[in-house]
């Protein structure tokens, strides 16, 4: 089954996915994950995509799409995919269509305030990129990273200046495919309220949704 997942940003679309991907036994794909590699790594598509990230713009829909393509030709997608991050825009959505049949869009909903506590509360590992919560998933030790020692901080991202800069990209460019999605009689709406410790009631939710 062919999955794509919506949802503004820390809505919780990366562990949800990550969930349904064991369970399902099919990939669970980032763009974010892969633009970041295509950076770490110097390629070509990666120096690009760096100028746009670094300036908290989506970056241009020929690079995304470039490295979408490719992973999605290689043999674990064989059965299926869920697909975070693309498209995020009604002409990322169109040429997705060329690429891939999709099955079944979930689009994960939680409010404002949620969202802002989530992304507010997040540090992350300095060198490993591991995440952490200062309230659902605390390290063991306040500002350590649990895996590699490494010191964690709070990214720009995820401070409230730029959440909110983040939440107004959404809702100008992406949140129109909520509408196009539905349309097409392919979008589930998944209440993604609960806490962290509840994932089984939103993990339910989208067993009901893809059953339909």
């Amino acid at each position: 089954m062919n999955i794509l997942i919506l949802g503004a940003p820390g809505v919780g679309k990366g562990t949800y996915a990550s969930f349904l991907s064991e369970k399902y036994k099919i990939p669970h794909i980032s763009s974010g994950d892969l633009l970041r590699e295509a950076v770490e790594k110097k390629t070509g598509i990666g120096k690009k995509a760096e100028e746009y990230m670094k300036g908290g713009k989506l970056v241009p829909d020929e690079t995304v799409t470039q490295l979408i393509k490719e992973r999605l030709k290689k043999e674990d997608c064989k059965h299926g995919f869920l697909l975070d991050g693309f498209p995020r825009t009604i002409a990322q959505a169109k040429i997705m269509e060329k690429l891939n049949k999709i099955d079944k869009v979930l689009n994960f909903v939680a409010s404002e305030d949620i969202i802002m506590d989530r992304l507010g509360g997040r540090r992350t590992c300095k060198q490993c990129e591991s995440t952490f919560h200062i309230k659902n998933r605390p390290p063991k030790v306040s500002d350590v990273c649990d895996y590699c020692g490494g010191e964690l901080y709070l990214r720009e991202d995820d401070k409230p200046e730029s959440i909110k800069k983040r939440m107004r990209e959404y809702d100008k460019k992406t949140k129109p495919l909520i509408e196009y999605y539905k349309k097409r009689n392919l979008l589930a709406n998944i209440d993604a309220n609960p806490p962290i410790e509840e994932i089984e009631k939103v993990i339910t939710q989208c067993d009901e949704a893809l059953k339909r």
